[in-house]
């Protein structure tokens, strides 16, 4: 079998106006659809990051990957990411405390070999008969756990004009909000975990939403809080001794202060208190160079590994087994995302037995009218999204669909996600991302 076409699909999905440290989203998130096209009549799928520059970059693959046998993928590995990896030594150089995923030139090569070895996965998986995560070595579960992922966002659904969105939630501004969304969230989905984006308001009204989250699901719903490096060490040290009941039982504090030196720092003065709470990393903990580091350090405690940036399924078994060697835990981080991005992630995550935290999803804010998955949705059950019994990612694309969503992503006016812009048009024309804030 031999590749005889890349092809790459730009896409725009509605997306609601979602804050984070970062600033806020626009009305679309960008994504890429990558198409292998075989000589045995098999097509190969996967979904990554969108706009220009990923772009651009998988098409300046496509001369290494027509022609290529697609079991061949340590060879492409090699050629495409070996000076990457040089460049990654300098591990500070990869951190993506200023860059939103997608963004960072120093793990684009990375990322590319990522999505064509996941297009080239889901085709070997087709032409074997047998599902993604088998062809890796097999699975350590049958279904993913995915946690419910809060968001404070403004009024709105996603979307512009007529194809505005329905706002499900509303403006969720303050924590009884908050509780409301929860709710929602855990009543469709069944989700057993709580992740909130945090980074947002004062950190004083972000204790409170957590204290009345665990008020509200109680003991057995392992809360945790990402507020992307907006803290200091000091507020940082305070929020991990206010909330040291609330993120106990399987909770995590994720990138609360900037850089590996201050997660380290920060470590060392909350067990100076008899503070345990682990402490989590997609931020500052972003390739193989960092995770040595880390762990040397103490700063990290739980890496989140994400198949689309740390170099594909093969690459993110490899992490779970360097946490396992280094004693560290795993989970996995979420990008806005449709659904052959999603079973990319749950045949990730079957693959990989070091993950023993629910993943992190964006799949509930987005909407059924921009599903590119033939069929319809990915279902959640009681949170999880089980492994189809269906060869390869076991989906099939919406062509439709595809079209649909190309012709929107040609009408757009940007080309790369900046939410620092979205915040200066929308909320506070003098807004700039300040690190920390607080």
């Amino acid at each position: 079998m031999r590749i005889t076409e890349l092809r790459l699909h730009p896409i725009a999905v509605a997306d609601p106006p979602l804050r984070s440290s970062y600033g806020r989203h626009a009305p679309y998130a960008l994504r890429t659809v990558v198409e292998l096209k075989s000589t045995d009549g098999l097509t190969g799928f996967s979904e990554t990051y969108g706009g220009e520059k990923p772009l651009a970059a998988l098409a300046a693959a496509r001369a290494r990957v027509e022609g290529m046998d697609p079991f061949q993928l340590l060879s492409l590995k090699l050629d495409m990411t070996a000076e990457a990896d040089r460049a990654a030594t300098e591990a500070a150089a990869r951190s993506q405390m200023w860059l939103v995923p997608g963004e960072n030139p120093l793990d684009e090569a990375t990322r590319t070999y990522a999505a064509i070895e996941v297009a080239c996965l889901d085709l070997i998986g087709k032409a074997l008969n047998k599902p993604l995560c088998d062809v890796v070595g097999g699975r350590c579960r049958d279904e993913v756990a995915f946690s419910a992922y809060l968001f404070y966002k403004h009024a709105g659904g996603g979307g512009l004009g007529e194809d505005a969105r329905e706002d499900e939630y509303g403006e969720v501004l303050d924590p009884e909000a908050m509780v409301g969304e929860a709710r929602g969230f855990i009543a469709k989905y069944g989700f057993r975990e709580i992740k909130l984006k945090g980074g947002v308001l004062e950190p004083e009204l972000e204790i409170e939403t957590i204290r009345l989250l665990r008020r509200e699901f109680g003991p057995t719903v392992p809360l945790r809080i990402d507020p992307n490096c907006a803290w200091s060490i000091e507020t940082s040290l305070r929020v991990a001794r206010e909330l040291k009941d609330e993120l106990s039982g399987g909770g995590y504090l994720e990138d609360p202060c900037p850089g590996l030196e201050g997660m380290a720092e920060l470590r060392r003065r909350m067990l100076a208190e008899g503070i345990e709470t682990p402490l989590a990393s997609n931020v500052v903990t972003t390739c193989f160079a960092h995770v040595p580091l880390a762990a040397r350090m103490d700063a990290v405690q739980i890496v989140l590994s994400d198949p689309h940036y740390w170099g594909g399924i093969r690459s993110l078994q490899y992490l779970s087994h360097l946490c396992e060697v280094l004693g560290l835990g795993v989970s996995m981080h979420s990008n806005n995302h449709l659904g052959v991005s999603l079973m990319t992630m749950a045949h990730a995550a079957a693959a990989a037995p070091r993950i023993s935290y629910a993943c992190d999803t964006h799949y509930p804010w987005q909407t059924e009218r921009d599903e590119i998955v033939a069929g319809g949705r990915i279902p959640f059950v009681n949170g999880c999204v089980r492994i189809p019994d269906r060869p390869g990612l076991g989906v099939e694309l919406d062509y439709d669909q595809i079209a649909r969503l190309t012709e929107r992503y040609h009408k757009l006016p940007y080309r790369k996600r900046d939410d620092e812009a979205e915040m200066r048009q929308h909320v506070d024309p003098n807004w700039k991302r300040v690190l920390p804030r607080w």
